[in-house]
């Protein structure tokens, strides 16, 4: 019933033994891949006051009620929830079609093939240039069996991001489908101005008939924690609940350690948005100097999807990882000529990462 996740497979252990880490995404900065009791970013910090929640806390960051927050283990298990809620809501065991999903492609592999593991048929929408979130792809797109719409913001892989205009208007077409939209934003907070959205980024939250899920893996860099929450209606969310008990729960030390973060939250934002600010100059020096690579790199992204130009994704991230160099091979998002670049690590780590990549690319002049 449940496919294989071959990129989740790919990646498992390559970090920990890589010589120059390309593929993370999460803003690590200078912490290696070895477990912590206590991460090293929360050491020494203050813990909230006692009643707080990860609840509470969250709800406040999004302007909603506690009760509108589901904690999960992870962005990716609350994706697994919101598809699940979303499927069996109200399935109608009589209908001639089965449920379908509607997904934005390119995309991260586990979004695309959890909704086939839970019975649903998977449809696929074009982002347009750029990979730009387009919403008359989408709805041209829409059956009246699509039950949900998922897609990313930034978008992963490429890192385009999308205002909440552009994400209001996705949200009302899905609802004229009586469709949900799912939005994981695990990559909304990757921006080096902050506005005024939770944690300074734009968020869906609050659109109709709209679920946003997140973490505090990858902009906080505490993938350790295993630390994320999915954020919709309140009957969406009690439903959500139930379903989540099919599931392992959070531990208490995580949520500890969450709530202290979460606490501190713009003390972290501030080191995570100089990583952003560093590395970002780093990636655009390394792709100003090169003829051989096409892609683009969207503002306040660390990440980016690229095209070498004289090699395919996938020739080029086996040559690397023989290096010692970690990129994805675009193939995991659908995209064999492509591959994903990260920059995570801090940029003392990425400026030499940068230059061995490069000297990868020279091989195929």
């Amino acid at each position: 019933m449940f496919p294989r996740l071959e990129y989740l497979e790919w990646i498992s252990g390559r970090p920990e033994v890589a010589l120059y880490d390309l593929a993370s995404s999460d803003l690590r900065g200078d912490r290696g891949h070895e477990p912590e009791a206590v991460p090293e970013p929360l050491e020494g910090l203050d813990d909230p006051p006692r009643g707080a929640t990860l609840e509470t806390q969250i709800a406040g960051e999004y302007g909603v009620e506690p009760e509108q927050v589901l904690i999960t283990p992870g962005a990716t298990m609350a994706n697994v929830i919101a598809a699940a809620t979303a499927l069996h809501l109200d399935p109608d065991e009589d209908a001639e079609e089965k449920q379908r999903v509607l997904i934005e492609k390119p995309s991260y592999e586990p979004l695309v093939k959890t909704p086939g593991a839970l019975g649903a048929e998977v449809d696929r929408f074009l982002r347009g240039d750029v990979y730009r979130l387009d919403v008359e792809r989408a709805a041209n797109a829409l059956t009246e069996w699509t039950e949900l719409v998922t897609v990313t913001n930034r978008h992963n892989p490429s890192g385009s991001l999308a205002e909440r205009e552009t994400l209001a208007d996705l949200a009302d077409v899905a609802s004229e489908s009586d469709a949900r939209l799912l939005v994981d934003e695990v990559y909304a907070p990757y921006v080096t101005n902050p506005r005024d959205g939770p944690f300074g980024g734009p968020t869906a939250v609050g659109l109709d008939n709209t679920v946003v899920t997140s973490s505090l893996t990858k902009f906080f860099g505490l993938d350790d924690l295993r630390i994320g929450w999915l954020v919709a209606d309140r009957e969406f969310v009690e439903r959500a609940r139930s379903v989540s008990m099919h599931f392992l729960g959070v531990a208490d030390t995580s949520r500890a350690l969450g709530r202290r973060a979460l606490h501190n939250k713009d003390h972290l934002a501030e080191r995570s948005r100089t990583l952003l600010v560093e590395n970002t100059e780093l990636f655009e020096e390394f792709l100003a100097e090169r003829d051989d690579v096409e892609g683009f790199l969207a503002e306040g992204s660390t990440f980016a999807f690229l095209n070498p130009t004289n090699v395919d994704g996938n020739e080029l991230a086996a040559a690397a990882w023989e290096e010692g160099v970690l990129v994805v091979p675009g193939r995991f998002f659908g995209e064999d000529e492509r591959v994903r670049v990260s920059l995570g690590r801090n940029p003392s780590e990425v400026a030499p990462a940068l230059d061995a990549l490069g000297a990868v690319l020279d091989q195929f002049q």
